[in-house]
């Protein structure tokens, strides 16, 4: 089920991601919803790939998720 926009996600990520990493969540989702077609995992596929690409750009500190430095 992917996902039209970020209020569409589900509460957790909405509530813990600041909206730009929300993007990229939602953007890797969508992608590896598709591209996982056949998997019957397709969504907790999805859901893995979506975190580690928040992860590249984001860090968790603390309850708090901030930019990773440039």
């Amino acid at each position: 089920m992917p996902y039209a926009t970020n209020a569409d996600l589900p509460p957790p990520v909405r509530r813990s991601l600041p909206k730009h990493a929300q993007d990229i969540y939602r953007e890797a989702f969508n992608h590896a919803f598709v591209a996982h077609a056949d998997d019957p995992r397709q969504e907790e596929a999805a859901h893995r790939i979506a975190w580690g690409a928040v992860k590249r750009s984001y860090l968790r500190v603390g309850g708090n998720w901030t930019a990773r430095p440039c």
